[in-house]
């Protein structure tokens, strides 16, 4: 048989070749792959029979090989079926799988940020926790040391009250004793002399000033010493409230200003409107310069090499400083923007040389020969050899000359040198006249000795107040109250004044209504006439402007509050900075303030829904408000929170048609327009919709048909007024015609660009910095825009920055300007950011880049940058300086960072920057830094990081200039307060006592400085429960305080009043006109406040005088010249000439006012008082009683102010032993006090303690004993309340500060300086 290979044809494709084992054959190929198919099958075997011989063994392979390949090809079928199966069963295993983890990396996401958060959560639990403990283990302490002095409390009581009654029956044995050889010796016709029956004067009530709320207890034994052994001296020490209130009677800004009353004196001065115009109060400096073709060169000098110096001179002290000038020439520059720059000026100068061109000859006639107010003025006149100036030239220099109205400067060199010597006269004119510098202090900066210049007066800083923040309150209530329109107020005059009436406890009152519906106006009007007629009153009013602006700010709002409060309370106590601390502490200080305050406090926000989160940072208006406090808040309809709707609410009605009528024709008048018949008609028609009855829409639909005039269609801007249903779209289209009114497209440009900036600026941004913003824009051109735009209403000022006047006028410059969205507002943010940060790289550091360029990174979301600025020392040191506490702890929050971290950043900030510091100026300003930083960790609460730059500032200063230096003594001052925080009581003692002695050999021992150390020492004594030491420093610093205030005022105050006085006093030199009248009137209660008396009588008997001859001698104005100069005389002891006229001023009032007027009210109890000083008793006894009548018809006769008179009257009783009479006197005064003030009031312990010494002399002295000690409860509890004992735990405890020095001049100093 042959081989099986032999079978099988090499040829036909490829295959697998094998080897023969059987004999060594041919080799052959056999197919790998043989396809399934019969035909094929039986053809291949078809060719293979063929090809060889033996047919028999060819079929016999043939159906061998079939068989074969048939299981093949079904084995082949079924594994296929099978793959496939298997593929398609895995892929959906894999599909499955792929879901199954997709899902499980979503659940362990999930899982994972549950997870972070249950760690969060974890962690704040535990340091809640830790913080429970920490409270928990505080209140043990403070639970056994209450326990502990109960129980101490009990035993001293215990004793005292067996050692009293021990004393009292000694006492009475030895009365009885007395009694009876008193009736011995009278038996036997020996006659004993009474001292109580002699005329002296000892038995006189003491009278206690304003402000010595701390002195209560003062007089008589009982004072000093709290024994019941010293009763029998007790009849000495009645005493009655009858001061409450200087003697000088203006009834009107200064109104019962009291001499030591310095900050009030200061906050009624703004009071008198008529007088003052803007520029006295502005934040600018501005130079208005008048000048012709020939001076311009000296001009450009003047412009270019010289006013940046003035610029920077005003922003050390914080002031813009601003140059306009109107080219010659040109006629497009109108007469009104030029009258209303001349009106708005610091400062004007004339430069002539030759010739006077027409067109500026009424310029300089209104700036130079009618200033009525005596602003600066400057004439500079250029000479030359062998040319005459033109006859104009010398008729208008010799006119000024004449008046005395201005300065001069004859110039004969060279151009550069004119504009030299008129820089140097402008700079004396602006320290010296304008800002009202002393020169002694201006050669001192000048020379660079700011340490000398500056210590004496310097603030110790534990007042962090913003003299900027307090001027826009000033000015917003002025703005608000400008209009001569009272738009039918006298409705809501009386629901105002029943608020005030109405018994406690009552809510805030809700002033609503829509946006320019006349709120602020309503409100302004209504504080005017309080202060007019309720001298009384303590008003604290806070204006709230813009959403996001710093006005808008609670924890700033709180303070300023808190601040203004004790000023008025002369209260010397620790004020935490802590935002959170600050607001949860105000109903406390609210609290204990009111209680020392004698009349009532009325605290008025207005806008309070623009405050941000206001319901959530002015919880205090929910809870009950102290008796004598009334709580006033007005809010727009659509903004008002729903939980303070339930609230006594007084609605402001749309204007009724009348209204309407005379807003419009007043502002049509003032332009000199008729409207017809048909236009009244139409106006009528139109405003009859709520939006259109609106106060600020018709007022501004006034001015724009006042803007047209005579000169445009009136019909065709009603019908385009006609198309504007509400106050915006009104305002789109006023802005329009501006912009119409606009000659060249570059002015439009500008005009956007200046409202833009504002809008997007924090605060709003001054004209000197729009200058230096857009170098293309003139003085000239922003003066035309600017009168444009604060005519029509769109634009104000605010501390000498540019803002919109209303709400209504930036959401239109919004939606005019901005529709593009988020693009074009970060474009001119960062313009903003571009100048400001130019200004931080030329060190100018002012308190503006402070307020604007943190806020602005702040919108834009910069944290990077927002960071790097809060590292630059100055900026966080201006901003932390001026209270800005709560503004500067938000940015670091958003930044990211803790109070540790913040700490570390700082500190390495100041150690790297002490590495460039050289020389003595440099290292005196280091140790302010590290100062800052100390207080400013102190607030924080992070005491032990507060110490290290706390004495590196201190040894910097020993080093840099003295031990004994009084920067030392603040220094020590400062570290003493974070050891008092620290409970390290003796470190705190050493160190205050070695700050007292450095400032009483500095400034001798009757200095303010020293007073403020007595009172921190006070304090740490408190502290300590040594009452009787801290009551003597107390009492100590009091007088030195109220000797300083009568010598010279409060700085701020002094040297404002002295500024003031000045410029009435140029007032009064015109003819005799009952203005003038009441000017010298006033200039006299201004000098009598400065003690000056002898030029206080010469300006008040000048104002007698011509009241007199203008108004007859029974006039009113004349009673109110009599009672002031009466009391000038009283104040010399001249008490004969006080009397005569005292009696002339009542008899006039009492025939000329109503029986229950308040100036008679005045006059009598001024005179009464007299007549007990002189001892005219029985004279002064119908007065006290007309006084009481008075009162009882003014008020009702439950008002405390009955109450006063009422012991007043029951103390001259006493003083005439009367004391039957005295006694249901004492007993309804009571009754009146403690239903108006509470059973613990220091008025209620001063009627106890009187009727203490009536039962005691009427022999009951177990009623004596039991009322005396409730007197000596009472003040008890004060002197715990004046301690400040409620302090929160990071509140600058030690730091005790009087708000007297708050105001310094050395504050606006400060501002911009590095």
């Amino acid at each position: 048989m042959g081989t099986a290979s032999s079978l099988v044809s090499p040829a036909g494709g490829v295959g697998e070749v094998i080897e023969d084992t059987y004999g060594g054959g041919e080799a052959c190929e056999i197919p790998v792959e043989v396809k399934p198919k019969a035909r094929l099958l039986r053809g291949s075997l078809r060719r293979v029979g063929a090809s060889r011989p033996g047919g028999l063994i060819g079929a016999s392979f043939k159906s061998t090989a079939s068989v074969q390949e048939l299981e093949c090809v079904a084995e082949y079928e079924r594994l296929k079926k099978e793959y496939e199966i298997f593929r398609v069963s895995k892929n959906n295993e894999v599909a499955s799988m792929v879901k199954k983890e997709a899902k499980l990396d979503r659940e362990n996401k999930r899982l994972r940020a549950e997870l972070q958060a249950l760690q969060k959560t974890y962690q704040k639990i535990l340091r809640e926790k830790e913080s429970a403990l920490e409270a928990k283990y505080q209140a043990m302490e403070r639970a056994a040391t209450f326990e502990h002095d109960r129980d101490k409390v009990k035993r001293q009581f215990k004793i005292f009250r067996e050692t009293k009654e021990n004393e009292i029956q000694d006492l009475l044995r030895a009365k009885r004793e007395l009694e009876a050889k008193l009736q011995r010796l009278q038996a036997q016709g020996i006659q004993v002399f009474d001292p109580e029956e002699s005329d002296s004067d000892d038995n006189c009530t003491d009278v206690t000033a304003t402000g010595a709320q701390s002195e209560y207890w003062n007089g008589g034994a009982l004072g000093s010493e709290p024994s019941m052994g010293s009763m029998m001296q007790l009849q000495q020490s009645f005493r009655g409230p009858e001061f409450a209130h200087s003697s000088i009677d203006v009834e009107g800004p200064f109104a019962n200003i009291n001499r030591d009353d310095w900050d009030a004196a200061v906050a009624s001065l703004l009071q008198v409107t008529p007088l003052f115009s803007h520029s006295l109060w502005s934040n600018t400096v501005r130079c208005f310069i008048i000048s012709t073709d020939e001076t311009q060169p000296e001009v450009d000098i003047f412009v270019g090499s010289y006013s940046p110096k003035l610029q920077r001179i005003c922003e050390t002290m914080g002031y813009f400083f601003q140059v306009v000038n109107f080219p010659a020439g040109n006629e497009r520059l109108l007469k009104d923007v030029r009258k209303w720059e001349i009106e708005k000026s610091s400062l004007v100068i004339l430069l002539l040389h030759l010739t006077l061109p027409s067109c500026l000859l009424e310029d300089c006639e209104e700036a130079f020969l009618r200033n009525s107010e005596e602003k600066p003025r400057l004439i500079y006149h250029r000479k030359e050899d062998g040319r005459v100036s033109s006859v104009s030239v010398q008729q208008l220099i010799e006119q000024i000359s004449y008046m005395n109205k201005a300065k001069m400067i004859d110039h004969t060199g060279g151009v550069e040198e004119g504009a030299y010597e008129i820089y140097n006269c402008v700079e004396k004119i602006i320290k010296q006249d304008v800002l009202g510098c002393e020169m002694t202090e201006l050669e001192g900066k000048d020379l660079g000795n700011k340490e000398e210049s500056t210590a004496p007066e310097e603030d110790f800083g534990d007042v962090l107040w913003d003299a900027h923040d307090e001027q826009e309150q000033m000015e917003a209530f002025q703005q608000a109250s400008n209009s001569t329109c009272e738009l039918g107020f006298e409705k809501y005059f009386e629901r105002l004044n029943d608020l005030v009436a109405a018994p406690a406890p009552i809510p805030p009152l809700l002033v609503s209504g829509g946006p320019g519906s006349g709120k602020s106006l309503l409100l302004s009007k209504w504080i005017q006439l309080q202060q007019k007629h309720s001298p009384n009153t303590l008003i604290l009013y806070h204006f709230v402007g813009r959403p996001m602006s710093t006005s808008s700010e609670s924890a700033l709002i709180i303070k300023r509050l808190t601040l203004k409060l004790m000023q008025h309370s002369w209260l010397v106590s620790p004020l935490t900075l802590d935002p959170a601390k600050l607001l949860e502490e105000f109903p406390r200080w609210l609290e204990k303030l009111s209680a020392r305050h004698q009349g009532s406090i009325i605290i008025i926000i207005d806008s309070i829904d623009q405050i941000q989160q206001a319901e959530k940072h002015m919880k205090w208006l929910i809870d009950p408000l102290p008796v004598n406090v009334r709580v006033i808040v007005s809010v727009n309809v659509e903004t008002c929170p729903q939980a303070w709707r339930l609230w006594p609410t007084l609605h402001l009605d749309p204007l009724n048609s009348k209204d309407v009528k005379s807003l419009i024709s007043a502002e049509c008048n003032s332009a000199n327009v008729k409207l017809t018949k048909e236009q009244e008609k139409k106006l009528e028609r139109h405003c009859r919709s709520a939006t259109t009855c609106n106060a600020l829409y018709v007022t501004l639909l006034g001015k724009t048909i006042a803007c047209v005039g005579n000169t445009g269609n009136i019909d065709e801007t009603l019908q385009q007024c006609f198309q504007c249903q509400d106050t915006v779209s009104l305002y789109r289209l006023v802005l329009r015609s501006i912009q119409e009114s606009l000659q060249s497209d570059k002015e439009k440009g500008l005009l956007r660009e200046i409202l833009c900036v504002i809008g997007v600026s924090h605060n709003g941004v001054s004209e000197s910095e729009l200058m230096e913003l857009y170098p293309e824009l003139s003085s000239a051109v922003l003066a035309l825009l600017v009168h444009s735009l604060h005519k029509m209403c769109l634009l104000t000022y605010g501390c000498g920055l540019l803002k919109f006047q209303h709400l209504q006028a930036w959401e239109m410059v919004r939606l005019e300007y901005m529709e593009e969205g988020e693009n074009v507002i970060s474009a001119y943010r960062q313009k903003l950011v571009e100048y400001f940060t130019m200004q931080l790289s030329q060190d100018r550091v002012t308190w503006r880049s402070a307020d604007e360029l943190p806020w602005l990174f702040q919108q834009q979301g910069d944290k990077q940058k927002l960071h790097k600025c809060l590292l630059n020392l100055f900026v966080s040191q201006n901003l932390y300086k001026r209270g800005h506490f709560a503004e500067l702890l938000s940015y670091w929050q958003l930044v990211g960072k803790d109070k540790s971290s913040m700490a570390a950043e700082y500190f390495d900030s100041l150690k790297e920057y002490e590495k460039s510091c050289e020389g003595e100026e440099s290292m005196i300003c280091l140790a302010d830094l590290y100062e800052t930083l100390g207080r400013f960790l102190k607030d924080l609460g992070l005491l032990g990081q507060a110490v290290a730059p706390l004495q590196r500032s201190l040894e910097i200063r020993e080093t840099a200039l003295d031990p004994d230096h009084p920067r030392v003594a603040q220094s020590l001052h400062q570290l003493a307060g974070v050891y008092v925080q620290w409970k390290k009581f003796g470190n705190a003692e050493q160190l205050y006592k070695q700050a007292l002695e450095i400032s009483e050999n500095a400034y001798g021992a009757e200095h303010p400085r020293v007073a403020h150390e007595l009172d921190a020492l006070a304090t740490l004594y408190q502290k300590q429960n040594k009452y009787e030491q801290a009551e003597q420093l107390r009492k100590k610093s009091f007088k030195i305080r109220q000797k300083a205030a009568r010598r010279k005022g409060s700085l701020c105050g002094f040297a404002l009043l002295r500024q003031r006085a000045l410029q009435l006093e140029e007032l009064t030199l015109g003819k005799d006109t009952p203005d003038n009248a009441r000017t010298l009137n006033e200039l006299g209660v201004l000098y009598y406040l400065q003690n000056n008396l002898e030029t206080a009588e010469l300006f008040l008997k000048r104002s007698l005088e011509m009241r007199e001859r203008v108004l007859g001698h029974d006039h009113p104005d004349c009673a109110q010249s009599l009672n002031n100069l009466a009391a000038l005389y009283n104040e010399k002891k001249h008490y004969d000439k006080a009397e005569e006229l005292y009696e002339k001023a009542l008899d006039i009032r009492r025939r000329a006012l109503a029986p229950d007027h308040p100036s008679l009210a005045y006059t009598v109890k001024h005179l009464a008082v007299l007549y007990k000083k002189m001892g005219k008793l029985d004279k002064a006894v119908p007065l006290y009683e007309l006084a009481v009548e008075i009162r009882q018809k003014s008020f009702g006769p439950k008002h405390p102010s009955v109450a006063t008179a009422l012991v007043n009257l029951a103390v001259l009783y006493c003083q005439m032993k009367k004391q039957i009479e005295a006694l249901p006197l004492y007993e309804r005064a009571l009754k009146i006090y403690e239903d108006s003030f509470g059973h613990m009031h220091p008025r209620v312990g001063e009627t106890l303690k009187n009727l203490a010494v009536l039962s005691y002399e009427g022999g009951d002295f177990e009623k004596a004993a039991e009322l005396y000690k409730r007197a000596m409860e009472i003040k008890e509890a004060e002197t715990l309340l004046i301690g400040g004992k409620a302090t929160s735990r990071h509140s600058s405890s030690g730091d005790t500060f009087s708000l007297k020095s708050a105001l310094s001049p050395n504050i606006f100093l400060e501002h911009g300086q590095r």
